[in-house]
């Protein structure tokens, strides 16, 4: 969702067309609007209360969505922003991890068990998602 500090719009060049710039690496794009996101997109008062989030995304029902999916730039290609979905045995979800091997969930349980992750993670970034999901469903969790 944070995208937006390394991805900027530089200016609009048609009805659903922007110029736009990877800020890490300099390099420019050209999105379009996916043609069934378009509504999405002409409502930007989600955008203006997340500052720091990509100028693309947008809500949509529970899920944020991207709205340029199509023609996003190769960075955004490459980044995964849900690797693991973690639920309780009786399928109820308790949280997620992203690409950058956060943990977000409100489960106080859940993020014990995190903290007791987290060293093994740092020394061993290569293999996170198998040792995060290994880990987890040893607990008891199930992961997908």
């Amino acid at each position: 969702m944070y995208m937006g500090d390394f991805i900027v719009i530089e200016e609009k060049i048609g009805p659903d067309e922007y110029r736009g710039c990877s800020v890490s690496t300099g390099t420019p794009f050209i999105a379009r609007i996916d043609d069934d996101k378009r509504d999405l997109f002409s409502d930007d008062s989600w955008i203006k209360t997340h500052p720091s989030a990509c100028r693309f995304l947008r809500p949509s029902g529970e899920k944020i969505v991207c709205t340029i999916h199509e023609t996003s730039p190769v960075q955004c290609k490459a980044y995964r922003c849900v690797i693991i979905r973690v639920c309780s045995q009786d399928g109820m979800a308790r949280g997620f991890v992203t690409g950058t091997l956060a943990l977000h969930s409100d489960d106080p349980a859940l993020k014990k068990d995190w903290k007791s992750l987290e060293r093994q993670i740092t020394a061993f970034p290569e293999d996170a998602e198998n040792l995060i999901a290994g880990v987890l469903m040893e607990k008891g969790y199930v992961c997908t």
